[in-house]
């Protein structure tokens, strides 16, 4: 009897060993696993990436960290909270509409380091990027479609008072989203919307290849830009006079005085999508951040990528 009772005790000894053992690999089990998903989470959150191309090399940068790089070198950071949260979802559309792959020029966004915001805000620096940082984190991963599409998400700096149908200015098929609309608010809250630029009879001829200056402006755009300006006898689009001179924008006029001709514009950039100028200007009168976003960009939807 005392036999079996030493051998009933071994057995339960060695089954309370084994369960033991059996739960502590469990529970490590449940422990790496849990490691596992959270750094698989974690590589997830990690995995956004833009290639930037600076100086010809690229560099990977963390999407957010990006967007703070852009917002910084392409809106004033002064600027109303809700203008910035508008810039934010244009930028971040914009460059998923370009698979994640730009460079750091205004043919895509310019993008800014830390040392050179650092540089350009001085004593501003902790205000402004703790302004823009909360910017990306209140419109976190959203951005704008059309029919379940990235749009292209075009902005610039100001403009005469209306932006450009896409067509009128870019050699691009109409687009549903980047039509004309009113921006009034840039010609009363933008300081520098209305520049000039002066030049010589003989700095013209030689600008546009010509030897006779009889410039007659020939058509305007809705807008009210420059459609077609003859030069010589030749005719050139509001655009190409533009990059030709070196212009604010397309929407000018001229004026010849005391042997020099000057170029009076409206406006700085091309003039489609969203006014950085406008968007401030609505923000200040209490417009949100979609608010801007939907009168700009029309029949587009803003949802979370």
């Amino acid at each position: 009897m005392k036999e079996i009772s030493v051998k009933l005790g071994v057995v339960f000894l060695i089954a309370v060993i084994f369960l033991s053992i059996n739960v502590g690999v469990k529970k490590d089990e449940t422990i790496k696993g849990t490691e596992t998903k959270e750094k698989k989470e974690e590589k997830e959150e990690k995995a956004v990436q833009v290639a930037v191309t600076i100086d010809n090399n690229v560099n990977y940068i963390d999407l957010d960290d990006y967007l703070l790089g852009v917002v910084a070198g392409e809106m004033p950071a002064k600027f109303e909270t809700e203008a910035l949260k508008a810039q934010v979802v244009a930028s971040r559309t914009f460059v998923y509409n370009r698979n994640l792959s730009v460079d750091n020029t205004t043919n895509s966004q310019v993008y800014l380091t830390e040392d050179k915001m650092r540089e350009n805000w001085g004593d501003k620096y902790d205000e402004y990027h703790q302004k823009i940082v909360a910017a990306i984190n209140d419109t976190n991963d959203e951005v704008m479609k059309y029919e379940g599409k990235y749009i292209t998400a075009m902005f610039f700096s100001s403009s005469n008072g209306y932006t450009e149908n896409v067509e009128d200015y870019f050699d691009s098929s109409a687009l549903p989203y980047l039509r004309s609309v009113d921006c009034h608010w840039d010609l009363s809250i933008d300081p520098t919307n209305s520049r000039s630029k002066t030049f010589t009879k003989q700095e013209l001829k030689e600008k546009f290849n010509c030897d006779s200056l009889d410039f007659n402006i020939i058509a305007y755009k809705k807008s009210g830009r420059v459609g077609t300006l003859s030069v010589g006898g030749k005719n050139y689009s509001g655009r190409k006079v533009r990059e030709i001179l070196g212009l604010a924008s397309s929407c000018f006029t001229i004026k010849y005085e005391n042997g020099k001709y000057t170029f009076n514009t409206l406006g700085s950039g091309h003039g489609v999508g969203m006014s950085q100028y406008g968007a401030q200007g609505m923000a200040l009168e209490g417009a949100s951040y979609k608010e801007i976003l939907n009168h700009f960009y029309t029949n587009v939807e803003i949802v979370n990528n």
